[in-house]
């Protein structure tokens, strides 16, 4: 397909959600997975497609690393189906430990597959886990498909800000509408219910604010998600009632 023909509707699928960080280890692959999980349990139809090309988190989160999806008579792929979420990642296709050494044009016929050639049936969300940065891999999503909205992932402080910013302008560049953003890791929560800050609170409040961008949500941290993300059973799916689940659901109510 050409770019210059504009983004094309993938039949059958009636939201795209983009999830996204200006960098790396903000979270943001555990809050795709566990805002799939909470889109699923308000009674939606989802998929989750890992376009990390070079670190797909995805296999992992859902404990489904040495799964191989099925491939119909006339290539077609059916996407693995886990916790009732639809998933599709280069790493169901490729070894855990092998590196994807691959350029420009690879990558985008790579995405454009997962679009066209998975069998996603009818979705009411497929949710995008994009790698971090604003690279090659955000600007042929933005042109190759109609996005519903993008949702920015970052962690309180102004060294996450930063990108943050970025992320945002990219977004406005390439005409996507940002939805909002998540703070992750915005604080702890002791036994005794008092919270304490994980990290310094930068600007990010006060420019959204200025700019007129939502905060969708402050999610705790608990070492019981990184537990999850190891188990391979992401935490909204085994504690729903927590803090951290509770705060998904209402992210993804909103939504």
């Amino acid at each position: 397909m050409s770019l210059q023909n504009g983004p094309q509707p993938i039949p059958g699928i009636k939201n795209i959600y983009l999830v996204a960080s200006g960098k790396g280890g903000v979270g943001k692959s555990t809050v795709a997975a566990n805002l799939a999980i909470s889109l699923k349990k308000l009674g939606h139809k989802v998929g989750l497609l890992d376009c990390d090309i070079y670190g797909p988190s995805l296999p992992r989160l859902f404990g489904a690393i040495n799964q191989k999806p099925e491939v119909t008579n006339d290539n077609k792929i059916i996407p693995i189906e886990r916790l009732g979420i639809k998933l599709m990642s280069i790493g169901f296709l490729v070894e855990e430990s092998t590196a994807v050494v691959w350029r420009g044009p690879m990558l985008f016929k790579a995405i454009d597959q997962f679009f066209r050639d998975v069998l996603w049936g009818e979705l009411d969300a497929l949710v995008l886990d994009l790698p971090p940065g604003t690279g090659d891999i955000q600007l042929t999503i933005s042109q190759k498909v109609p996005v519903t909205g993008a949702i920015t992932v970052t962690t309180p402080q102004d060294m996450a800000f930063i990108d943050v910013v970025k992320a945002l302008d990219m977004f406005k560049t390439v005409h996507v509408p940002v939805l909002g953003v998540i703070e992750n890791m915005s604080h702890i929560v002791l036994e005794d219910g008092t919270e304490h800050e994980l990290f310094p609170k930068g600007k990010l409040h006060k420019h959204l604010e200025e700019n007129n961008i939502e905060l969708l949500g402050a999610i705790p941290f608990h070492k019981e998600i990184a537990k999850s993300c190891e188990i391979g059973i992401p935490y909204c799916e085994s504690a729903p009632e927590s803090a951290q689940g509770k705060a998904f659901q209402d992210i993804a109510s909103h939504l």
